[in-house]
């Protein structure tokens, strides 16, 4: 999609942090979007930003939690309503749910999976039927994190694994949505000038029943953005380019290429170096041959 003027985004988290940063990049580049945050004072927020710009025209907002898929086909149509159907979806709405991982309950790996993942898994099933049948292709930006390719501590397991599985999701959809004309891209941001430390108070209230991360919320809720961190509009221009070159991977930081290769090191060492290529083939003709 190397040309976006005209085009409508749906973004989720997109009314602070990086979701505010690509929201403001795309609005530049042409795009109407729609910003969809579960924050209603920092829908107003960035809502007032845009109207001091004079392109209060160019942005909508909606009240949204990715993990209510009924509420998500609603901000659907709210969307089209407004602007008309969606050519870019970005799936970019995150929590960071850490914590002792001896502590963690149920609602603690129910809101870290449900947002970070389930609410990247919503935003596919709900929009790219609708972006598929407008059929001017598009492109799809899931949001998920270094923490997904590198060795995470206990304390992030539940966010590692919630951005692990959106990367592997990635990876997987190219094929089936190329020969429709839409592109997909995972974005996997390392430290940013966000909103990510207040994710407890973003916590839906049927994950509040019972948590093993109340004192560690609390503790990342006082952590102190650092002025080396990343700016928002940053990332918004690298996944601008991402999109008008159909680039799988965009990787903000390269400080963790060492932790990768390392990790890939050990994974390959791991593996047998004998192969038998009769084994692929017997896969690939199992898949010519069935039925389904």
């Amino acid at each position: 999609m190397k040309d976006v003027e005209g085009r409508i985004a749906f973004v989720t988290g997109g009314a602070s942090g990086i979701g505010l940063g690509i929201t403001k990049v795309l609005v530049n580049a042409g795009v109407r979007v729609m910003m969809a945050d579960i924050r209603p004072d920092h829908l107003a927020q960035a809502a007032g930003w845009f109207a001091d710009q004079g392109k209060a025209d160019a942005v909508a907002t909606i009240e949204l939690d990715v993990t209510d898929r009924a509420a998500m086909a609603r901000a659907a149509d709210a969307t089209e309503q407004r602007f008309g159907a969606v050519d870019i979806l970005v799936n970019n709405a995150g929590v960071g749910v850490e914590g002792p991982l001896r502590q963690a309950t149920y609602d603690d790996w129910d809101f870290g999976l449900g947002v970070n993942l389930g609410g990247v898994v919503n935003g596919i099933q709900t929009f790219l039927p609708r972006i598929r049948a407008h059929g001017r292709g598009g492109h799809v930006v899931n949001t998920a994190s270094l923490a997904g390719m590198v060795w995470m501590p206990s304390f992030m397991a539940i966010y590692a694994a919630g951005k692990a599985g959106v990367i592997a999701l990635s990876e997987a959809m190219r094929d089936d949505l190329e020969p429709d004309g839409i592109g997909v891209s995972v974005l996997c941001p390392g430290p940013i000038k966000s909103n990510i430390h207040e994710s407890g108070k973003n916590r839906p209230q049927r994950f509040r029943g019972e948590t093993g991360f109340a004192e560690a919320e609390e503790r990342l809720s006082r952590r102190i953005v650092s002025s080396l961190w990343m700016e928002p509009e940053t990332v918004g221009e690298m996944v601008l380019a991402g999109i008008r070159d159909n680039r799988l991977y965009i990787i903000t930081h390269g400080e963790w290429r060492g932790a990768v290769e390392e990790r890939t090191k050990t994974i390959l060492d791991a593996m047998p170096e004998d192969v038998n290529p009769d084994l692929i083939a017997s896969l690939r003709e199992a898949e010519r041959t069935d039925p389904q």
